[in-house]
């Protein structure tokens, strides 16, 4: 039997009444959405189900809505099939330490708000921005970010998704540049992205900085499961190591791409996306097409889930 690992997605999966029919049948799920909004001090849960999508888009809303739709999805299918492994894209990587047990969930929830307001205020709107480059080498684009900064303004890889799916973050211009010039880096396509910053670049340094005295107010104990952490794609399960890479995953890479393939060596062959939509679904085909994925995104979606995992 090979090994399973839970997934959860980031930022880009939400969608207004994601996790509904979780709350409307589940006591357990129902008690997630009410420990998150008393946490926050708001009706998080309203905006998660009821909009409007703009509210819901704020980058300070959208991440304790998509990390509480993915713990209350969690609470269903935990004591039914437990992982080997968690890791998490981006945002995503608070849900699975929420599953590793290394963060109280009101904890967890607390902290991704902060999160989102310190990435929402670490530059000014319409200085940043980021761009999915698809089919161009890795190599070749980070050459071409490298010759870019140079010249133009800053950019950088920000997310290795899957073979052929990169997103660059960086200075307005710096990504303009490699809208207009992604064909020398073998990309076929080049599309900017509706964000609120450049994510994941070193111009996020002011939020690292204030989200590590943050953190500082939540405890942390050590996984128990390893978490592949976003920032080097290696299983860590020390909380002060986990601290510590959280700050960077604000202005490191997501090397999602490595991750994957990290997990495939270390025996895992099915795994599970808990949370909304099925972003990370996709990325795991293209990287690792032998291997088995289920998306937990609703109710019917984990009977199938249990059906076939814990028979």
């Amino acid at each position: 039997m090979g090994k399973i690992a839970y997934v959860f997605p980031g930022q880009g999966a939400q969608a207004v009444g994601m996790g509904k029919d979780a709350y409307d049948v589940s006591p357990a799920a129902r008690a997630i959405f009410g420990r998150a909004d008393e946490a926050l001090g708001f009706a998080l849960s309203r905006i998660i189900f009821e909009g409007p999508e703009d509210e819901l888009r704020l980058t300070v809303n959208t991440q304790p809505a998509l990390l509480t739709v993915s713990a209350a999805l969690l609470e269903l299918l935990k004591d039914r099939v437990k992982p080997d492994y968690v890791a998490g894209h981006s945002l995503g990587e608070y849900s699975a330490l929420v599953a590793a047990g290394v963060l109280k969930f009101e904890d967890a929830v607390r902290a991704v708000r902060l999160r989102g307001e310190f990435m929402e205020a670490a530059v000014p709107a319409g200085q940043g921005a980021m761009a999915a480059v698809l089919g161009a080498g890795r190599e070749a684009l980070e050459a071409l970010c490298e010759a870019i900064s140079a010249e133009k303004g800053l950019v950088v890889l920000a997310n290795v998704n899957c073979p052929g799916q990169i997103v660059v973050s960086g200075t307005a211009e710096g990504v303009r540049a490699v809208v207009e010039r992604g064909k020398e880096a073998g990309a076929k396509r080049v599309i900017p992205l509706e964000v609120s910053g450049p994510f994941h670049s070193p111009l996020m340094e002011p939020a690292a900085e204030r989200l590590e005295r943050a953190l500082e107010a939540f405890p942390m104990r050590d996984a128990e499961v390893p978490v592949i952490a976003n920032v080097t794609a290696e299983p860590v399960t020390s909380a002060s190591e986990i601290r510590a890479l959280l700050k960077r995953q604000v202005v490191a890479p997501v090397l999602w791409e490595d991750t994957v393939n990290r997990l495939v060596g270390l025996g895992v062959d099915t795994f599970v996306e808990i949370g909304s939509g099925s972003v990370l679904t996709g990325l795991i085909r293209k990287t690792a097409g032998s291997v088995t994925v289920h998306t937990v995104n609703s109710m019917a979606a984990l009977d199938a889930a249990l059906a076939a995992l814990a028979p």
